[in-house]
């Protein structure tokens, strides 16, 4: 990274030596500085002195921000129980140390908990149903691989560090790469071979292609009986997915189903490499599970080069005791849906589990009237008058401005944290590179600041950052705090023996489970079928609703910070819908016109965008845009629904 002086950064780069990335970086962190120096970044604190939206904004130090914070914090707790004050987080900056410390300050004080369900919570219950945790083959071995099947995710947009292991599989074995997704995005544009899916259907196609592996005589036996718990129950429930049925559901053409299950059968190293846009669908648990029983049908998991890969999450353990105050955690403190904060802010009984309504919130690391489900129930929860909301964030977001107070935020480049991937397998040190802007603070020092003032001497508060990075190491198992910094990052992944599954999965009996208990999975797991499954729980289209659609991330944007960069902005021009011409021409809608969309949560007006790489009955709204940038100030998730999803999304 260029470093200019003690105040500014300039151009980011990859780490050459870092043997995953390999000084790989994607555009849109490499023009992070724009987001750091932005001149919108917030600079001091702030307090709102008319009502809630109406932007009069006007400073208040720190000392007396904190002190309004946590005279509302104890003044809430006292009328109406500790559970009242909710702290809201989400993936912000990325850090263990400053995205998670908010718990440490939830458990002290027996705030409301908070299930984190927005993102990954499905697809992870999915994947460790079958594997038993968030493990898979190593990432290393995609340019080992002759076959690559990039499902459920747009690694040229999202994942450029996956591509380039991909190139080199092409470049050095002529590998095949095939994208399946329910749109022509930009990894389907470079693939050999793309599978238009319907959306949600991924499930089936798995089970179809099980079928055809099965018929063909594709399936390695011995693993089946030596690893697996698969047995006759679970064939004759894949002997009913066949190529008719799969097309039905699918809308991939049979022809292209039994081609590509023959090839994924014939080829030993054929790599799956998963990711988060099944999230983006009700049955994502079942459809992800489904997916990983193929590389177990075929005992493709033993093969240099072959197996799936989801998330590396569980090969980190990080204890995380003193980062969020376990010891202080009362398990009798109800957990509260943060993806249906629309539906907690407007005091329905079942989503507040009976208990007391939310009356102040400490938000950081996230953006939720812009982020979450439901928009038009999160922005008249946070308009009430009754709610207080503190938001710690670089910008003023359009959470920030329905706030009572704003603390400024640093960004990783203005603290000190630990990090980790999901796609690589490093634990690293990112050290702070230039001084805090203007009277910005970090996550840590707000919270152990706050924490003081609402229970001032208890030692969850005392701790330096260094402290506490070097003590949960020490207590993890890793170098101390000072080794770190002079290494930057411990490699670790898993010998090929672990991540290929030789030693055992990491079930009970070490086997691979086609058969998951899903109600031992989460709480809404006996909704599940306990077998490899298309889980048809999904809204189905209709006269009056007939399209279903699909909310990407946009190849500049996504997340909401990127949103704050200007080039990024530049880049992806405005809002748009993709809609099929077929589609098109039956609603006599033109390229660029001004359209709405709607469904039983609200309407959004919005610019079409004629495309033909998508089902007619299918629509694509690339975000996460701000809500501002619509026409009518509302967004995407205006649509969404906050509805929950088994086993625990």
């Amino acid at each position: 990274m260029e470093r200019i002086n003690k105040q500014f950064i300039g151009r980011v780069s990859g780490a050459k030596d870092q043997n995953y990335t390999q000084g790989v970086i994607c555009a849109k962190v490499a023009r992070y500085s724009e987001r750091v120096h932005h001149e919108e970044r917030l600079k001091t604190p702030l307090i709102q002195m008319g009502d809630k939206g109406d932007d009069n904004f006007v400073p208040i130090s720190w000392e007396n921000a904190l002190e309004e914070i946590a005279e509302r914090f104890l003044k809430d707790a006292s009328s109406y129980g500790s559970e009242s004050i909710w702290p809201y987080y989400y993936g912000g900056t990325m850090g263990y140390f400053q995205r998670d410390g908010i718990n440490r300050l939830r458990h002290i004080m027996k705030y409301s908990g908070m299930d984190k369900t927005i993102c990954a919570s499905i697809v992870q219950s999915g994947w460790n149903a079958g594997v038993g945790a968030s493990i898979g083959t190593s990432p290393y071995e995609m340019s080992e691989s002759d076959l690559i099947i990039l499902w459920g995710t747009n690694a040229v947009s999202t994942q450029i560090n996956v591509m380039h292991h991909i190139t080199k599989a092409r470049k050095n074995r002529g590998a095949r790469l095939i994208v399946i997704d329910p749109y022509k995005n930009q990894s389907a544009l470079v693939a050999d071979e793309y599978l238009c899916i319907n959306p949600g259907t991924d499930g089936a196609l798995a089970l179809t292609i099980m079928n055809v592996l099965i018929r063909e005589n594709k399936i390695d036996k011995n693993f089946l009986l030596e690893n697996t718990d698969y047995n006759d129950h679970v064939e004759k429930i894949i002997s009913k997915k066949n190529l008719k049925w799969g097309e039905r559901i699918t809308g991939i053409p049979a022809k292209e189903i039994e081609k590509l299950a023959i090839e994924y059968g014939e080829t030993d190293r054929a790599f799956i490499r998963l990711g988060y846009g099944f999230s983006r669908q009700r049955n994502g648990a079942a459809a992800v599970h489904s997916v990983s029983c193929l590389p177990s049908i075929t005992g493709k998991w033993f093969n240099r080069g072959g197996g799936a890969l989801l998330s590396n999450y569980d090969i980190y353990h990080l204890d995380r005791t003193l980062i969020e105050g376990l010891k202080e955690r009362d398990k009798k403190i109800r957990n509260l849906d943060m993806s249906q904060i629309g539906r907690i802010l407007n005091n329905y009984d079942l989503e507040l589990k009976n208990g007391p309504p939310v009356k102040s919130m400490l938000i950081q690391n996230t953006n939720p009237l812009v982020v979450a489900p439901e928009h038009n129930l999160v922005k008249s929860g946070f308009l009430r008058k009754d709610l207080f909301v503190c938001v710690h964030d670089q910008f003023l977001t359009e959470t920030a401005k329905l706030a009572n107070i704003i603390l400024p935020a640093t960004t990783f480049f203005e603290h000190d944290d630990m990090y980790t991937g999901g796609g690589h397998s490093y634990l690293q040190f990112g050290g702070r590179v230039i001084d805090p802007i203007a009277d910005s603070k970090s996550n840590h020092d707000v919270i152990c600041d706050l924490g003081n003032l609402l229970f001032p001497g208890h030692p969850g508060f005392q701790m330096s950052l260094d402290e506490l990075i070097d003590k949960t190491l020490i207590m993890s198992g890793y170098p101390c705090l000072n080794e770190f910094k002079n290494r930057k990052w411990v490699n670790c992944q898993p010998q090929n023996r672990v991540s290929d599954f030789k030693y055992g999965f990491f079930t009970e009996d070490k086997k691979f489970h086609f058969m998951p208990d899903w109600k031992n999975i989460g709480p809404t797991g006996y909704l599940m079928n306990n077998f490899p499954d298309h889980l048809n729980n999904l809204d189905n289209t209709s006269k009056e609703l007939p399209f279903r659609l699909v909310t990407a991330p946009a190849r500049s944007f996504l997340n909401s910070t990127f949103t704050e960069t200007k080039s990024s902005i530049s880049k992806e021009g405005k809002p748009k819908v993709l809609i099929h011409p077929i589609a098109a021409k039956k609603y006599n809608i033109v390229d660029d016109q001004v359209i709405k969309i709607g469904n039983k949560n609200g309407e959004v007006i919005i610019h079409s965008k004629i495309f033909d790489g998508l089902r007619v009955n299918v629509l694509v709204v690339e975000s996460l845009w701000p809500n501002k940038h619509f026409i009518g100030g509302k967004g995407i998730n205006v649509l969404t629904s906050a509805d929950p999803v088994p086993p625990n999304g």
